[in-house]
């Protein structure tokens, strides 16, 4: 029976990766549909989401069936149960690059306000954030999860240069560019709620492997 449970959880794991894997590719169609204002790359994208939801529902069915068939307790119980949790983030991320594919529709028309610079900075740290989280769940790697923590501040001060170059050098300087303006406002927004959702993966890998709570408690990670 141990062994059966074993080859379960390897699958779990696998299966999670792929969920990850996909999900990451997504941030990067984003924003290259971003890049080329590129209606049919965010179309692309909207319709990969139906894909993500079936991988979601997939592990949760997975996670459940290994709880009431092997009856796990302590760790592995731990584990199956923060698969879920981990697994919900991953939709909510993907869910993301909808919206920002969403935003990329939006601005298909119009060229571009403005060069994109630390936008795609932002989006390279989403997905290495993303990635590493990942990682880190799948090896129960501690100092990893550590590190995708202390990256969102980075997250937070790209969101804020974005935010602050477009509306004082853009929108408040000429109204007729508001539009274009907002909707780069919310891809850096969405972006920023990505990484958001991957240090909620790396604080939950903390806790699985050490029992330790670190949200809301950055001291911590000194």
């Amino acid at each position: 029976m141990t062994r059966y449970f074993d080859e379960e959880l390897l699958e779990l794991n696998k299966k999670i990766l792929q969920m990850s894997a996909e999900v990451e590719a997504d941030i990067g169609n984003s924003i290259k549909a971003l890049r080329e204002l590129s209606r049919e790359k965010a179309e692309a994208v909207i319709r990969e989401d139906d894909q993500i939801d079936r991988m979601e529902l997939e592990i949760e069915e997975k996670c459940l069936n290994l709880i009431a068939l092997y009856q796990p307790a302590a760790a592995d119980l731990r584990f199956i149960v923060m698969s879920l949790k981990i697994t919900t983030d991953l939709e909510r991320i993907a869910d993301l690059a909808v919206d920002i594919a969403q935003r990329v529709e939006e601005m298909a028309d119009q060229p571009l306000l403005k060069p994109l610079i630390d936008i795609p900075k932002l989006a390279t740290l989403a997905q290495g954030m993303v990635r590493d989280a990942i990682n880190s769940f799948v090896n129960k790697d501690v100092e990893l999860a550590r590190s995708v923590i202390l990256r969102d501040n980075e997250a937070d001060e790209l969101k804020n240069l974005v935010q602050t170059e477009l509306i004082n050098d853009y929108m408040m300087k000429d109204p007729t560019t508001v539009p274009r303006g907002v909707a780069l406002l919310l891809v850096a927004r969405h972006l920023e709620r990505i990484c958001d959702h991957a240090t909620n993966i790396a604080e939950d890998v903390i806790y699985l492997v050490k029992a330790e709570v670190v949200k809301h408690h950055p001291e911590s990670l000194k």
